[in-house]
This record gives structure tokens, C-alpha cells and sequence, in this order.
């Protein structure tokens, strides 16, 4: 604790914020949560399948370590007000879940809601959170999904949100068991003001549903500087999130996040254009990647997609920066969904590297061109940035997408063949080599296909069809590229 005090005595004399120090995602947090495709239907028997697949199917080598249960899984409260397993469901109990996630290398998550119920009607754990942060210790959990639903009215303000929030965040640090704290208040009192005070990700937005542009009356908020927007909602698009988190994009650091919800990639209401466009947005804003899709039915193309090393290092990059919106184009290529535009967005990585995706939400194939100008503008405006009198080499970060062939017979062998397979695919293990450590060493596995390049002054310029986007490493050529600040050797 004395720690915590000294950093956050510097913060203010430094005039920084820090994010929540708990020593927890560094990086933005990974693995599956059961609620998009499967809801309430939760069983023992599905989170170690799922673990099992995780494993198999190579996900887990690359980052995702989180095995995370949603709501619907509790049957009440004890005599001593205690929450109780629904024992049908959990027959050995959830500690026996969690040691059989452990040992098969990965963490286990839990849910609850800052409410008198979940959101499914479930007992909350609204003035009950000591008993509930002394629960998920002594099961073993390493992560809290902490939902919004049945508040009691304690919401309207960003204090009277923060303060609901904290008396858990309190309870959990009081166990003395380092657990991921995720807040799910869906963007409400401006979480993003002050959820990396108290936790290592905060929803800014309604729930996430499975299209890529489609409005929905169920989520109303496009923008989150709209003062008439008093209800996220549910059934928010790709589109929605991305539009919404712009604006302050840049809140996340390492230790706190934006979570713009969980990943759809595989639930199959976009198409793999759109899936990914959704991937990459997810993976260049920062935002924690928890797939949301039923693995048992795991589909190759969606592997392909999830298990892309290239995009996944984007997220996983130790400067921890977001990408920022540097254009957009509201009155291109409309289509029948009004989600007619065009955006470019831009991000710097460690080592002087720069991430840049052109996104084409419009309904035709569009050309377009992006200038060293335009891509460095968050490090000089009006073209002032030295950057832009760099050359650049310019890396594909899709183009060397798994072959479905190769993922389907990953998907369909025998755990004793699996080890030729992945080193068929020269597959990136991150859990023998970081992310970090694997940037410091130029793994080309992570840093996609060289294109081609952009002269000083120059631009990138890109066929993109509709409803998809392309995303590319940037990386100079001699010169290392220029910062005002970050260096290579820093981190």
C-alpha cells in the first residue's frame, strides 16, 4: 500500500495520472466471455471445454488467458448472506473450476453487478461487496466483470457512480488476491473521467450486438459529447462504439482501459470484411480483446481472424497508446444504414513505429489516401511533425493471414498432432515470448507483409472495400523514427 501512496503522491506533483496499480493488465486483458452467444446457458462443463479449446486451438499461446463467466450462475444468498453456486450448474463447485482453468495455464473470471440483481435477476452485490470479494478469493478468481444493472438510483453523477464502484474495488483489494477489476457501467457518469482511478477497464458504451453499422433505437449514443444521450443501452454496432469512443480515445494507459465491449468476431452477423474491420478497431483503440463467440463451434475462417500475431501486437504494444481518429468523412459512399464515411486512424508503437487503419463504412469500394501529414498530425500539426520528412517501409498487417485449409486442421486434430501443426503454421507463442519481447527482437511474425513505401511528404494510398478496413505497420527507414519524447530504449 505505502507504494500505491508514493505513486500516487508523484501523479500529483507531476500533474500525471496514473491508472489503478494493482499490477494488472499492463497491456489490454485477453481471453472469452460466454454472454454474446450463449447468455444464461453456463454450466461447469462448458468453461472447461471452452479451456480445452482455448489450448487446442492455439488461442490461448497467443494471448487469450481469461476464461470468464457471465451472469446466471449463482442460486442466492446464505444464512450469513453469503452468495451461493447454483450447484446444478457448478456441481464441483467454483474453485474446482478455477484450479481446472489453472492448470490448464489460464485465469478465471467471475461476474457480478453494482445492483440489488444482475442483470439477469440474479442476487447483485450492491452493499453486500465484502462478502462477495471474500467469496471470489477463496474461489480463486483472477477477474471481476462488475455490471450496472438494478442500481438503486445511486447513479447520476460521476461521484455518485464512482463511489458505488469503489466500495468494491476496496473490497477486492482488502482480500489481499490481485483481481482484474472490469467496470461494465456502460460509459454512464463519464467512466471514462475516472474509472482508471479505481479499475483496469470501464465500458464506454451500450452492449455491443452482432452488425457492423445498423442503427438500433436500443442504443441511442453516437456521441459521447451528445447532452441529450441518457441511456447507452444495448444493441450498439461496431460503427456506434467506434464513433463514440473517439473522442477521448486516449484516455486508456497501462493499468486502465476503454473497453469498448466484447469481440463478435465468429457469432455470424458481419461478414469477415466487417469482422476484420471490428478486430483491427478493437485492437488499435486499446480496448481488452474477450471473444465473445461459442469456441466449441469455432469456425476456421473466425480462428484466422482471432489468431492474427500482427494485430494482436498492436494491442499488446508496451507504449500502451491508443490509435486517434485523424479524419473523417461523414458524406462518403452512404448506404442504406446512413454509416456512409470514410475514417483514418493513427497510433504510435513502440520503437518509432506508427499503426494506421483506413476504415470504409460506406456501401462501395473506395480509394483511400492518407498523408505522412495527416498520420503524424498528433505529433505536429499542419505537417510540423519530423516524421513526416521520414521514409517509411509499410507492412501489410493482414496479408499474412492464416490459410483456413491450415486452421481447420488445427480445429480438427488430435491433441497429439497439434505440435507439428502449429509449427507448420510458425505459430507465435506468446507465453514463451512476450509481445514486448518479441517487438524488441523484430519477430516478423508480428510485424506483418512489407508492401511497399512512402516517400518524405508522402502518402499511403489503398483501395478499401466496403464495410472493411486495412491497418498497417509503419516503420522508418534509417532513422528510427522521430519522437519528442519516446525512445526505443525506454520500456
Amino acid at each position: 500500500m505505502a507504494g500505491i501512496r508514493i505513486a500516487i503522491s508523484l501523479a500529483v506533483l507531476t500533474g500525471h495520472a496514473l491508472a489503478v496499480n494493482n499490477g494488472l493488465a499492463r497491456t489490454p486483458q485477453m481471453g472469452w466471455n460466454n454472454w454474446n452467444a450463449l447468455g444464461c446457458d453456463v454450466s461447469e462443463s462448458l468453461l472447461l471445454d471452452t479451456s480445452k479449446t482455448l489450448v487446442n486451438s492455439g488461442l490461448r499461446d497467443v494471448g487469450y488467458n481469461y476464461v470468464v463467466l457471465d451472469d446466471c450462475w449463482s442460486d442466492g444468498r446464505d444464512e450469513k448472506d453469503f452468495l451461493k453456486v447454483d450447484m446444478k450448474k457448478f456441481p464441483s463447485g467454483m474453485k474446482s473450476v478455477a484450479d481446472e482453468i489453472h492448470r490448464e495455464g489460464m485465469l478465471f473470471g467471475m461476474y457480478s453487478s453494482a445492483g440489488e440483481m444482475t442483470c439477469a435477476r440474479y442476487a447483485g452485490s450492491l452493499d453486500y461487496e465484502t462478502n462477495d470479494a471474500i467469496s471470489f478469493a477463496s474461489w480463486d478468481v483472477d477477474y471481476l466483470k462488475y455490471d450496472n444493472c438494478y442500481h438503486m438510483g445511486r447513479f447520476g453523477t460521476p461521484k455518485l457512480s464512482f463511489d458505488r464502484y469503489k466500495v468494491m474495488a476496496d473490497a477486492l483489494n482488502a482480500t489481499g488476491r490481485p483481481m482484474l477489476y472490469s467496470l461494465c457501467n456502460w460509459g454512464e457518469d463519464y467512466s471514462h473521467t475516472w474509472g482508471m482511478s479505481i479499475a483496469n477497464s470501464w465500458r464506454m458504451s451500450g452492449d455491443i450486438y452482432d452488425s457492423f453499422s445498423r442503427p438500433d433505437d436500443l442504443c441511442p449514443c453516437s456521441n459521447a459529447a451528445d447532452p441529450h444521450c441518457i441511456a447507452p443501452g444495448s444493441h450498439c454496432s461496431v460503427m456506434n462504439i467506434v464513433n463514440r469512443v473517439a473522442v477521448y480515445a486516449d484516455r486508456g494507459q497501462p493499468g486502465g482501459w476503454n473497453d469498448l465491449d466484447m469481440l463478435e468476431v465468429g457469432n455470424g452477423g458481419m461478414t469477415d470484411d466487417e469482422y476484420k474491420a471490428h478486430f483491427s478497431l478493437w485492437a488499435g483503440l486499446k480496448s481488452p480483446l474477450l471473444m465473445g463467440n461459442d469456441l466449441r463451434t469455432l469456425s476456421a475462417n473466425a480462428l484466422t481472424i482471432l489468431n492474427n500475431p500482427a494485430v494482436i501486437a498492436i494491442n499488446q504494444d508496451p507504449e500502451g497508446r491508443s490509435i486517434t481518429r485523424v479524419r473523417r468523412e461523414t458524406d462518403a459512399a452512404p448506404d442504406k444504414y446512413g454509416a456512409g464515411e470514410i475514417q483514418v486512424w493513427s497510433g504510435y508503437l513502440y520503437g518509432g513505429d506508427q499503426v494506421v487503419i483506413l476504415l470504409n463504412a460506406g456501401g462501395k469500394d473506395t480509394k483511400i489516401s492518407a498523408s505522412l501529414a495527416e498520420i503524424f498530425l498528433h505529433e505536429g500539426p499542419e505537417g510540423s511533425a519530423p516524421q513526416v520528412q521520414e521514409e517509411w517501409d509499410v507492412y501489410d498487417l493482414w496479408a499474412n493471414r492464416m490459410d483456413t485449409d491450415l486452421a481447420q486442421k488445427i480445429l480438427d486434430a488430435d491433441t497429439a498432432d497439434l505440435p507439428k501443426l502449429f509449427k507448420e503454421a510458425n505459430w507465435y507463442n506468446s507465453t514463451e515470448i512476450s509481445y514486448k519481447e518479441g517487438l524488441k527482437k523484430n519477430d516478423p511474425r508480428l510485424l506483418g507483409k512489407k508492401t511497399g513505401k512512402i516517400a518524405p511528404g508522402g502518402s499511403l494510398t489503398v483501395k478499401v472495400d466496403k464495410h472493411s478496413a486495412e491497418m498497417f505497420r509503419l516503420r522508418s527507414v534509417g532513422t528510427g523514427g522521430k519522437r519528442k519524447v519516446h525512445s526505443k530504449d525506454e520500456l
